[in-house]
């Protein structure tokens, strides 16, 4: 027979065991939770890895005929570099020399088929045409990296106006203008990144600038899983 006793504490002990129930359903909850945040990081970096892996192999097989003979360099990051600054512009000039624009007459279609097909449309968030130069002042104000940098958006601009007078864009349909429109922008990063006579930027390789590869044009593309990567990254420290 149970005593008065033993009947507060059958109460408690029920309220025990829903209370152990609540938290188990909790962990449950938090665990399902993290399982599809970590399925959606792992899908998320996939897509990134695939993207940048197929346009890489397609911009690859689309110029590699070219790397000698244009001086093209092409980087997993997906930037293309015309490293050979004779050919580009003059000393303290952004005008295109003839060579380089005949160069860029038949770069320019062959970039375009690879970048302006359907299945990339939703993968590219930017490209970008970024002119650098060397270390040497022009002095035009009293901050040369401002006047270098002046300069070097002046080349990016150039390039991307000498690609409008193509046919290559002018022959896009419409809705393609329209995107490629979007993604191109000029940069112009004046000497901040330098690079070493193999092509390293400097300010990791710690080597003697080379004033002369430094001075070079760069296509560098920029894919929407960038973006996402570097948000995931971030919610990942967090």
């Amino acid at each position: 027979m149970a005593t008065k006793k033993d009947s507060h504490w059958i109460p408690l002990a029920d309220l025990m065991t829903v209370l152990m129930i609540m938290f188990l359903f909790m962990a449950i909850s938090y665990m399902v939770v993290i399982k599809r945040k970590q399925n959606d990081q792992n899908k998320i970096f996939k897509e990134y890895e695939e993207t940048k892996k197929g346009l890489y192999n397609e911009l690859y097989r689309t110029f590699k005929n070219d790397f000698k003979r244009w001086n093209l360099k092409l980087d997993k990051d997906l930037s293309i570099k015309f490293t050979n600054p004779q050919v580009l512009f003059g000393e303290g000039s952004s005008e295109i020399t003839p060579y380089f624009q005949s160069v860029l007459s038949e770069f320019l279609p062959k970039y375009l088929s690879v970048v302006m097909q359907d299945k990339y449309k939703d993968k590219i968030a930017e490209i970008r045409i970024e002119g650098h130069t060397n270390t040497k002042a022009i002095k035009r104000n009293s901050d040369p990296y401002i006047d270098n940098m002046e300069l070097s958006q002046n080349r990016a601009r150039n390039v991307i106006a000498y690609l409008r007078t193509q046919d290559c864009f002018s022959k896009l349909e419409n809705s393609k203008k329209e995107i490629l429109q979007y993604w191109i922008t000029a940069n112009g990063l004046s000497y901040g990144r330098t690079v070493d006579s193999e092509d390293n930027l400097t300010i990791f390789s710690k080597k003697a600038i080379d004033n002369d590869q430094s001075r070079r044009v760069e296509f560098r593309i920029v894919t929407t899983s960038d973006e996402i990567i570097q948000q995931a990254i971030k919610k990942m420290k967090e």
